[in-house]
């Protein structure tokens, strides 16, 4: 686990006490690459034991070349939150944003935060319109006092929700999984946005990490096959 894996800690001010950050992923994007990974590793060990001439080398080469790509895009990206600023960790770049220089946090049809003029995608924080289109629905039948649409059956062979108390309203509405994120995140930009300690300028890397074994693949991979 690399230092960027572990929970930034922000002091609180004048307690001393500290808190993680909140981390922000995409469950069905590290579960698709655990599986593509799972995949091109079983490919290729395949390849190198049971390979005859150069096949050995160009499963060597692919796996350089796909293996820093699939972890770039699926397991990589998170959007670290603390009291100070919020770290954005996309594909092939880091963004350190102080919650001072961010200007809005927004999800249309991707997930984004504006700082400093500038549009940073969160990665992390994919949007569903099947999701918002869903919550939506569930909402408005809620709002209208009808119960909402009975889904699949449940341990007992039941369907649907019983009619709601109104007290209940509230309690069963839905928020699509990426507009929740960002909902949380707008919280956080307005309860630490003003406060000395959080204000600063936007600092971007470029992760080197994932861009150099990638170029280094492709590089081999493109020799292996000029040669035969």
């Amino acid at each position: 686990m690399t230092s960027e894996d572990k929970d930034q800690r922000d002091g609180a001010g004048s307690g001393g006490q500290e808190f993680p950050d909140r981390v922000f992923r995409s469950p069905a994007g590290m579960a698709g690459g655990i599986v593509l990974l799972a995949i091109g590793l079983w490919l290729s060990i395949d390849a190198i034991v049971g390979g005859e001439g150069s096949t050995p080398w160009l499963a060597l080469a692919g796996l350089l070349f796909a293996v820093p790509l699939v972890v770039a895009f699926t397991l990589r990206p998170a959007v670290f939150a603390g009291e100070r600023r919020m770290r954005v960790r996309n594909p092939f770049r880091t963004i350190e944003v102080p919650w001072g220089a961010v200007e809005t946090v927004r999800a249309g049809y991707s997930s984004e935060v504006v700082a400093d003029g500038v549009k940073y995608q969160l990665w992390a924080i994919p949007v569903s319109l099947r999701a918002r289109k869903k919550a939506t629905r569930h909402n408005e039948r809620i709002a209208a006092g009808r119960p909402p649409s009975p889904g699949p059956g449940g341990l007992f062979g039941g369907r649907g929700v019983p009619n709601l108390d109104p007290g209940e309203t509230e309690m069963r509405e839905r928020r699509a999984p990426s507009d929740q994120s960002i909902d949380e995140l707008r919280e956080l930009l307005e309860t630490h946005g003003r406060k000395e300690e959080a204000q600063g300028k936007v600092a971007v890397r470029w992760s080197f990490e994932v861009i150099a074994p990638a170029v280094a693949g492709a590089v081999l991979l493109a020799v292996l096959l000029a040669t035969g």
